[in-house]
């Protein structure tokens, strides 16, 4: 009985061990896709539905700077800049590699299959507590990510593809978050026209979204660092 205990035991841990090893070289995968993006300046709308928030849609002009510079600009309006371990942008949710990387249960996203993976901060003192990332293995892209934070509560995005699939950059994203969580996520700053800064008191149980649609981006020409200043 403790003979066939003991190989029930290794034949699991072999198994897991394995699972493990593809969920790892599949992350490695997908950022070695994202990796190809030096940089970008992207131009969108953004839509912002939170209860609290009055805020009409926007045009916005966004930039990214491998590995995890990334803002969003809205000239004489409302900005959006993710702070504190916030993530909006999939090269900056994973630009952070010290993660242990656990494979979970396969589901479908928006009627595609994807391969679930959790990422484990190695880093104690991460503000990150879990990432669960949700992988379309066919074209190597995250389609969705949850993430539970120390200090900033938890969100979710979703990602939505279409002819910049290539690079690993999407047509959508909608950032996700549940004001019972906190007041406003401690991440975001909202920039009003008056130059001041504002985080409204949210009320409680209530979901709130950003969503931004993109237009074009122009990858890869190179950002001036004064730009995430």
């Amino acid at each position: 009985m403790k003979v066939l205990l003991c190989i029930c035991m290794s034949v699991f841990i072999a198994v897991n061990g394995v699972c493990a090893q593809d969920a790892a070289e599949l992350m490695a995968k997908v950022k070695s896709k994202l990796d190809k993006v030096n940089d970008y300046t992207a131009q969108g709308k953004m839509k912002i539905d939170v209860s609290f928030i009055d805020a009409p849609d926007s045009k916005v002009t966004v930039f990214y700077k491998k590995p995890d510079k990334f803002k969003i600009t809205k000239e004489g309006g409302i900005s959006i800049l993710p702070k504190g371990g916030i993530s909006v942008n999939a090269g900056t949710l994973l630009a952070d590699a010290n993660y242990d990387a656990v494979p979970g249960k396969d589901t479908k996203i928006n009627g595609v299959d994807t391969k679930v993976v959790k990422l484990l901060p190695r880093n104690e003192n991460s503000n990150i507590v879990l990432t669960t990332v949700y992988i379309d293995e066919k074209n190597l892209v995250i389609r969705k990510a949850t993430v539970i934070t120390k200090e900033n509560g938890s969100y979710e995005i979703d990602f939505a593809y279409g002819k910049y699939m290539q690079w690993g950059l999407p047509d959508k994203v909608i950032f996700s978050f549940n004001t019972s969580d906190y007041k406003i996520p401690k991440g975001v700053t909202l920039e009003y026209e008056k130059g001041e800064t504002k985080k409204p008191e949210a009320p409680k149980d209530k979901k709130g979204n950003v969503e931004i649609t993109y237009s074009g981006y122009i990858i890869n020409k190179g950002i001036d660092e004064k730009v995430f200043q």
